[in-house]
């Protein structure tokens, strides 16, 4: 039997075609040590690679975008300018729902010396329920300047220290200000079990759970809390203390953000000073700073817009960009922004509108930017005197409160994640199935591919030996299926091969990789079963952009599995590009496929593993090369996502806005309508 063993060997290798050998079926190739397996390091040979390929994307962008404004030369110029990004923010935040009744009720007035709160609820879509605090000065002889203020990261929302100090200093100064709890803060947390205790942290995990979801069904978690923001607007406006002529909205962190896109989606506004956000895109990705769902607009980017333009649809109206010098928002791309602002003002002869104020500290809302934005809206309402803030007095959390246990999930507030289910039920209901070409072109509309051209160029890498595949050889490959983006392919061999894979033979099988091509095929038995059936086929494993060989080691220590980390952070940048992250890495697998092509591997069995069969299922609709599909747990559909109050599916793997015309269910029944799939 051994010398049998041997001869079926030798001849294999003699067919010079590197086929794995019949010979796998014996056991003493398949009962490797699974400890000792287990003691390798998974290959992770390219962890910047990711990174420097969107870096490249918008150094691109920053430098386009800097070259139009300072391209702009004069009055005209710059309002059409002002013009044209007023309508591309419209296209990114999506349309707005019809205005509905607020139904507000103030709850409880609370009285202080020299300004009173009152606790306020309203409704900024039907039963959807919003808290909040309106802040004004005891007398009021005629009606005076209003501001909406939001909320930055705070686990109590409104009640937090900083934001308390701004709403009561305004009242101080002879303001009103209206500050609202935002969605997932305060007394508007959406996932609570039945005692009202959180489910999840507040402010970031609530953002992105909910916002992760709402991709899906072609909703922004942004345009959401912007919509909380517009319709407090409405009600301040309503209070006959309020001067609609100076209105004004401020805040800081995750509130600077809102306050900025506020800026930008309202003609309302007179006056804007969001603290601690404002920069570039461009900075916050090369110095690698998650921001959560509402602070990445779908298209924003690739519609040539940054943090500035949301300020530049004000102009020249007065704004001030409120930044820190120890923030990690970085103070560079603040004066970068206002350097971009300050020319397009200039068109309007009206420099002096536009500040930017770099406070000394750390990230925060401090007093010295609280000062600097008070100044501002004392110049734009016409007070000429230079005032300092008053005295502060801080409330505990629960005289704040506008429902009796802190919670509007207590009251029987409608939650975004329950609106969410509800569309997605809807859309199915209203979809059609789509086989065939409709079906490809949707998803090719969806996916939006980048251009392909051509064979890919690839390197070959210098072998490692004692990775303990199944086989006894292997040779990795690098791709480059976009200029700056790479994927890594590996063929098992049963004899050494250090030059390009051989020609000859139509059949190939591919494999997807779920997070590391090199350690499934050393240790997940699913993955190593087929490696068995694959036989004489030749058999290639592959790690998409992100994936194994590429994961990136940005955004922290291991931040890869975190719902904040660098696997969200991409995904988010590729939202912002309409490029989808899943789109990308179906991208590679096609060019993977276009690859085989040129060895004659013109008929692939794809195989993939748990989040590999997303991006596979999409190439094998798309491709004509794929004859044949094995999926293992794949996901049964994104209505399942949608539908769920708590899944564990990346986002990367969303395709934004599939629910509305597809869903994974209709790409399964194509593939088996073509016979590739059982």
């Amino acid at each position: 039997m051994q010398n049998e063993s041997l001869s079926r060997r030798q001849a294999l290798r003699n067919t010079g075609i590197g086929a794995l050998s019949l010979n796998l079926l014996n056991s003493d190739l398949f009962t490797a040590n699974a400890e000792a397996q287990s003691t390798l390091t998974p290959f992770n040979r390219f962890p910047r690679m990711v990174q420097e390929h969107f870096v490249r994307k918008l150094r691109l962008h920053d430098e386009m975008h800097r070259a139009r404004i300072f391209g702009l030369k004069n009055q005209p110029q710059a309002e059409a300018y002002v013009h044209e990004v007023r309508e591309k923010i419209s296209l990114s935040f999506g349309r707005w729902p019809t205005k509905t009744p607020l139904n507000p009720r103030v709850v409880r007035v609370i009285k202080r010396g020299g300004y009173r709160i009152e606790n306020i609820i309203f409704e900024s879509r039907p039963g959807f329920l919003v808290t909040a605090n309106l802040y004004l000065p005891d007398k009021i002889e005629k009606p005076i300047p209003g501001v909406v203020g939001t909320c930055g990261h705070s686990t109590n929302g409104k009640a937090a220290e900083p934001y308390q100090a701004f709403a009561q200093g305004l009242a101080r100064l002879g303001y009103g200000c209206l500050i609202y709890d935002p969605i997932g803060q305060g007394e508007r947390l959406q996932y609570l079990h039945d005692d009202l205790k959180p489910k999840l942290r507040a402010g970031t995990r609530e953002h992105i759970n909910a916002g992760n979801q709402q991709l899906l069904i072609g909703e922004f978690f942004g345009s959401w809390r912007a919509w909380d923001g517009i319709r407090a607007l409405d009600y301040l406006l309503t209070r006959p203390e309020i001067d609609p002529k100076h209105v004004g909205v401020t805040g800081n962190s995750g509130g600077g953000t809102m306050s900025n896109w506020l800026a930008g989606l309202d003609e309302r506004w007179t006056m804007a000073a969001p603290s601690c956000f404002v920069t570039t895109f461009r900075r916050n990705l090369e110095n690698e700073l998650p921001a959560d769902s509402e602070q990445c607009p779908p298209k924003v980017l690739a519609l040539g817009l940054d943090h500035c333009d949301f300020l530049a649809a004000m102009a020249p109206k007065p704004v001030v960009i409120l930044a820190k010098e120890r923030d990690y928002f970085d103070a560079r791309g603040a004066e970068d922004a206002f350097n971009r602002l300050k020319h397009l003002y200039s068109l309007y002869g009206k420099e002096e509108n536009v500040r930017l104020f770099i406070g000394p500290s750390y990230h925060g809302f401090s007093q010295e930017n609280r000062e600097a934005m008070y100044q501002l809206f004392d110049q734009a309402t016409g007070i000429k005197e230079t005032r300092t803030e008053p005295e502060i007095r801080i409330e505990p959390d629960e005289e704040l409160w506008c429902t009796p246990k802190g919670q509007v999930g207590g009251i029987g507030s409608r939650t975004i994640f329950s609106v969410t289910a509800g569309l997605s039920k809807r859309y199915a209901e209203l979809r059609r199935s789509l086989r065939g070409q409709p079906l490809k072109n949707e998803l090719q509309r969806l996916l939006n591919l980048p251009d392909a051209h051509g064979t890919p160029e690839y390197r070959i890498l210098r072998p490692t030996g004692g990775r303990k595949y199944p086989t006894k050889y292997h040779a990795s490959y690098v791709l480059e299926t976009e200029p700056t983006a790479q994927a890594i392919v590996t063929r098992l061999s049963m004899e050494r091969w250090y030059s390009r894979p051989p020609q000859g033979g139509k059949k190939a099988v591919l494999y997807v990789s779920h997070r590391s091509a090199d350690a499934e095929m050393r240790e997940n038995e699913w993955v190593r079963d087929r490696i068995k059936v694959a036989g004489e086929t030749p058999f290639f494993a592959m790690d998409a952009r992100g994936i194994g060989d590429s994961m990136p080691n940005t955004c922290g220590r291991s931040s890869f599995d975190s719902p904040y980390g660098n696997d969200f952070f991409y995904a988010s940048h590729a939202l912002m590009l309409d490029q989808p992250y899943v789109g990308q890495r179906t991208h590679d697998v096609l060019r993977v496929i276009d690859w085989l092509a040129s060895f004659g591997h013109t008929e692939i069995e794809l195989i993939a593993n748990e989040w590999g069969t997303i991006p596979a299922t999409f190439a094998a609709v798309l491709s004509k090369s794929v004859t044949k599909v094995a999926l293992n747990k794949p996901l049964a559909s994104y209505s399942e996502i949608a539908e769920s109050e708590m899944y564990d599916w990346p986002v990367a793997m969303f395709l934004p806005g599939a629910l509305l015309t597809l869903d994974l269910p209709d790409c399964y029944a194509e593939l088996r309508k073509r016979k590739v799939m059982s």
